[in-house]
Formats: structure tokens, C-alpha cells, sequence
């Protein structure tokens, strides 16, 4: 069979149908203005018969002012940018805003690809991850005209608004912990810092903090590609292969961290009288393995959350500390 093409039901037919104007069935529609229940019920049962579909991009370039967020994250792979964007989600929702979103997979070109054509659209705020762009991404969101917030970092300085923690304190944080309980031999596992910054900050703060107290890292293992629980097993084999003396391991994350504590389960090796194991993020899965993990807990959801209260409310520029929690868990 043949398909034929059905030609895109007008907002002006949805009006004769209705017997209404289309600035009416524009107010229904957007649920907003003066309207009567009567009027609603006509229009949505026109909406209904027709088959019309809302367009929601000519509806904000069309209006003074635009009801769309625009987000540019580095992944959806990693649990952390799925709780900011439903922390923002919520909150977006409530007021009536779109959230839309592009994925960078941690590369600062396509960061700046991605920017240009959300800015394209005109959205009321653009949300990204971190401070570290390009000069051509900056430099867009300057002239933009619409807000900007910055996610999950406050080591640096904001263009607009910036919501989340410092990376330094938690790696600072990370290794004075590990040290207070007494480890000395310690090595590091994660995944490529070159494009993930906050974790690079993380690790340098806490190699700084180790040098300060005379025990400097004894060795790393830095794996190319994202993080993920194989690619923290596979790190970890290699770097005990090196290091066999380690009693603790710093882990980029709790992804990677969980990879090293299912190897130490393969392998016999006993947590933490053998090897401590410390990560990052604070995720549901590390309370819910036998030995919850040693980690610190990071205000995903509530970054999110008031990131887009921020927005909605035009709040003048400034850095929102959240800060962190550290989980002692049973894993250090």
C-alpha cells in the first residue's frame, strides 16, 4: 500500500472547529489567559477530533519570551547527568518551561557544536556541565542573551550562574579521609581526564593533599574512553599488577570504584583488611552491595533542582555552593 502524506493540521482549523478564534485556542493550548471551561472543552475536543499537534518551537520563537531550557551534557551513560535532568525536570515542568537536551560525550568541539545549535532556537537558558569550554562556546554564550548555568563544579569562574561543589574539596576530602584511617600506600584508578575536568581537578587535589602529608601516590591507572564498572575492574587488575603493595585505591567514580570491588571479590582479595576502596558520587547501587562503598555523596537531584528554580525566578548571576557528604561506608 501506498502511504500518503496527511497535510499538518493548522492551528486556525482547529479554531473553526472549535467556533473560537486562534488566539483562543493559542490560551487553551498554553493554558493560560482567560478562558472559559465551556470554551476549553470545545477547543480540546476539536484538538481531539483533528488530530493537531502543537508546535511548540514556532510558539517560542513566536513570543517574547522563550519557555524552552536547553541542556549540553557529557553523558547519559553515567547515572549523574540523568539525576541533574530530573532534578530540573521537575521543577522545569511546574512552570511550564521545555526542557530539551544534547549529549557532547565529553568532547569540547562538539560541546561547541551542540551550543550553537541549541542558541539556535533562542532558549531562555542554556545548562551545561563544568566551567571548561572552548573560547568559541564562551564566547556564543555571552552574546547569547539568555542565562547560563553551570553545573556540578565551582572551581572557576561562572558566566552567569553556577550551582554544584567543589571538585578540589571533594578530592582534598577524598585523601585526608584515607589518610585519617591510616592507609599510606595508596593508587588511583579512573578514566580520561583530559575530557572529564571535574575528575581531574578531583585527582589533583587529592595527589596535592598526599604530597602534603609525605605520602605521595604510589601509582595510577588511567584508562582512555568513559567510565565505567568494567573499565574500574580492568584498571584495578592493572594497576595491583604493577603495585602489589597498595592498601588503598581512590577510584574517579563509583562506577569505576564498584569494577575494583567486584575484582577484589573474584580474586580473593579481602576489603578493606587487604585493600581499601574509595569512589565518588555517593550512587544507590554502592549502599546496596554487601559492603557499602566508602565514597562521597554528591547533591545531584538538588543541583538540578535549583538550577532551574534560578532560572525561573531570572535570579541575578551568582555560584550556589551545595557541597558534598562523605559516606564512610565499610569498603575503607
Amino acid at each position: 500500500m501506498e502511504f500518503k502524506h496527511q497535510a499538518t493540521v493548522t492551528l486556525a482549523e482547529v479554531a473553526e472547529a472549535a467556533g473560537v478564534g486562534e488566539s483562543t485556542v493559542s490560551r487553551v493550548l498554553r493554558n493560560h489567559g482567560s478562558f472559559s471551561g465551556k470554551t476549553r472543552e470545545r477547543v480540546m475536543a476539536a484538538v481531539e477530533r483533528l488530530g493537531y499537534v502543537p508546535n511548540r518551537i514556532a510558539g517560542t520563537l513566536a513570543s517574547t519570551g522563550s519557555r524552552l531550557v536547553a541542556f549540553v551534557i557529557p553523558s547519559l551513560s553515567n547515572i549523574v547527568f540523568p539525576d541533574v535532568l530530573r532534578g530540573a525536570s521537575a521543577v522545569l515542568e511546574q512552570n511550564r518551561y521545555q526542557a530539551v537536551f544534547s549529549v557532547t560525550d565529553y568532547d569540547p568541539g562538539k560541546e561547541e557544536a551542540l551550543a550553537a545549535a541549541m542558541l539556535a532556537w533562542r532558549p531562555a537558558a542554556v545548562m551545561l556541565a563544568g566551567y571548561e569550554h572552548t573560547e568559541g562556546t564562551a564566547k556564543m554564550l555571552r552574546a547569547s542573551g539568555c542565562r547560563v548555568v553551570e553545573l556540578l563544579d565551582l572551581d572557576g569562574d561562572a558566566l552567569d550562574i553556577a550551582v554544584g561543589f567543589s571538585n578540589r574539596a571533594a578530592g582534598r576530602e577524598s585523601a585526608a579521609f584515607l589518610l585519617r584511617r591510616g592507609y599510606r600506600k595508596i593508587g588511583y584508578v579512573g578514566h580520561d581526564l583530559n575530557r572529564d575536568t571535574r575528575a581531574g581537578k578531583r585527582f589533583s587535589s587529592f595527589c596535592e593533599t598526599l604530597d602534603a602529608n609525605g605520602t605521595p601516590l604510589v601509582d595510577h591507572e588511567i584508562l582512555g574512553g568513559p567510565s565505567s564498572v568494567e573499565n574500574g575492574r580492568l584498571g584495578l587488575e592493572r594497576l595491583l599488577a604493577r603495585a602489589t603493595d597498595l592498601d588503598a585505591v581512590y577510584f574517579s567514580n563509583d562506577d569505576m570504584a564498584l569494577g575494583g570491588y567486584f575484582h577484589c571479590l573474584a580474586q580473593g582479595i579481602s576489603i578493606p583488611s587487604q585493600l581499601a576502596i574509595f569512589g565518588y558520587n555517593g550512587l544507590d547501587i554502592g549502599r546496596a552491595i554487601p559492603q557499602p562503598l566508602s565514597t562521597i555523596r554528591t547533591p545531584r537531584v538538588a543541583t538540578g533542582e535549583i538550577a532551574a528554580q534560578l532560572i525561573v525566578a531570572n535570579a541575578p548571576p551568582q555560584a550556589v555552593d551545595l557541597g558534598f557528604e562523605l559516606i564512610e561506608g565499610a569498603t575503607a
